[in-house]
Formats: C-alpha cells, structure tokens, sequence
C-alpha cells in the first residue's frame, strides 16, 4: 500500500488529494510516505508553500515502483485469466480528440464485455502521453508515432489536416489550398509538445508559416478563425458541426494526414490486452474512419 500512496502523491503531487483517492486520512499518507524514507534512506518528497514535489531520488524510486505495481497488477489479471475472469485496471493515455470522440464509446463496450476491467484515462499531449508511458504511470497511450524499441507501437487511422477558414475568406471557394498559399496569410497555430504533425507538414515542404498565434485549444483557434484573426489546420478529429459552424474546412493539395496509432508495452497484461481487442474491433466496424494495417 505504501507504493501505492507515493504514486498516487507524485500523480496528484498533494497529500490531500491523494488521501482523497486513495479513500485514507492525511496524517496515513503522510505516515507512510516517511515510513518509506526512513525504509529507503533519503527524502523522496519536497515539502514546500507551492505544495509538494518529488525530489530527484523520488523520481528515480517511483520509475521503479511503478515497475513493481505493474508486475503485481499483471499477476492478479493472469490469475484471473486462467480462472476464466477478464479484471483488474487498464491505465490509458489519451489526445484529446480520442477522449471526446472515441472513449465514450469504447468505454461502454469495455462496461458491457468486461464489466471487472477498470479504466482509467490520463489526458495529455504526444509529450505527457510518452513520458507517462517511460515512467509507467499509464499501461498504453494514443501517439502519433513510434517511441522507443522496447515499445509496440500499432498505427491504427489516418486523420486528415484540414485547413479552416471563415466562410468569406478568399480561399474557401478553393477546392483544395496549397502550403505556400497558407504563408500569405495570418496563421494560427495549435501548440503542443511531442513530434507537432502540422509544424512537420510546414517544414517538410520548406515552407514557413505567417504565425499570428500559438494557442492550445482546437475551439479558442476556431474562434480566432471565426472572427478573421487568421486561418489554420487542424486534425478531422478534433471538429465536429458544432465547432465549425460559419467555417469552411478544405482539404490540402498533398492531401496530408497525422497517423494515430497506439503505444504497448512489448509485454501487456491481460487487461490491457482486452482494451486492445475492444479497440480493433470497434475500429473495423467504422466506416468513416481510414484504417491502417
């Protein structure tokens, strides 16, 4: 239980809420987390006014400790398994457009076949998602590529870039815009860390964009774009009607996509495995959405 409390305080990096979820009082967490520096020999947590924080040898244990929970984790699931029941927990990292337009559903189906198996989302960008599964704090995460060999990375869809613009703008009679044609104009960027499928896109065919702004947000961009403040590209995934009402989306002449894939671990647990089977099939049953194989 004490590795436990110490990932569950590096996650929420506060004793309180940790204690929150984890259904204990303050002064147990806390206890325990001194139980384990007195057991290990250094400080694992910097108590300061900003809250608490890991220290470097805390960071370094947990990496460690989260290896142990995940082995005991992996255990209980396979002895499950060979007594013919699908539990336990499936740590997921999740984009934001898979969260709003894919996980809804997927978690139901998870409910409904497998009503034991807990899912638990962490929602970041390509960066957060790959450090999370480095340190193992999540069991698999949505990427945009491949990370490391001692991963598995399965490309699933090709999601279109599409360029957006207010309907009275020049281009949006175009059937298609070229690249040079978007650095005539204000541009507003979508801002994230890991490997930027647009910025990519930009470089690749040697062209540099007029950056307006940098925002993180998919509606405060199209909000931009809808009061002329510049044009921009954005996934097919992240838009629906609703956001782009007044906005007149165009393809791009090389017809570019961002490749949405899934990162495992080279050896899953049973639970993780089950996500995984859930996922395909539910993907093979869209039509609207372009398979990778």
């Amino acid at each position: 239980m004490k590795y436990e409390i110490l990932d569950k305080v590096g996650q929420e990096e506060s004793f309180t809420k940790a204690a929150e979820q984890l259904g204990l009082t303050q002064s147990a967490v806390s206890h325990a987390i001194s139980s384990l520096e007195k057991e290990f020999g250094f400080a694992l947590i910097h108590r300061g006014r900003g809250g608490v924080k890991l220290t470097t040898e805390g960071e370094m244990m947990l990496v460690e400790i989260r290896k142990v929970l995940a082995a005991q984790e992996s255990l209980a699931q396979e002895a499950a398994n060979i007594l013919g029941f699908a539990r336990g927990k499936v740590r997921i990292g999740v984009i934001s457009s898979i969260s709003s337009n894919w996980m809804p559903t997927i978690i139901q189906l998870m409910e409904e076949h497998y009503p034991q198996i807990a899912i638990e989302l962490f929602e970041g960008d390509y960066y957060e998602i790959a450090q999370w599964i480095y340190s193992g704090q999540i069991d698999c995460g949505f990427l945009n590529e491949a990370i490391d060999g001692q991963y598995d990375f399965m490309p699933l869809v090709k999601d279109r870039l599409l360029c957006i613009v207010p309907e009275q703008h020049e281009l949006a009679k175009e059937r298609y815009v070229k690249l040079d044609n978007i650095a005539n104009y204000p541009f507003i960027m979508i801002s994230y860390n890991g490997n930027h499928d647009i910025e990519r896109l930009f470089n690749e065919a040697g062209v540099k964009p007029n950056i307006r702004f940098k925002l993180y947000e998919e509606m405060g961009i199209l909000s931009m774009v809808s009061h002329h403040l510049g044009i921009t590209i954005l996934p097919e995934l992240v838009l629906n009607k609703n956001m782009t009402k007044n906005l007149i989306m165009l393809p791009l002449q090389n017809d570019s996509y961002r490749t949405i894939g899934l990162v495992t671990k080279k050896t899953s647990s049973p639970a993780t495995k089950k996500f995984v089977e859930v996922l395909m099939k539910w993907l093979d049953a869209q039509q609207h959405v372009i398979r990778l194989t």
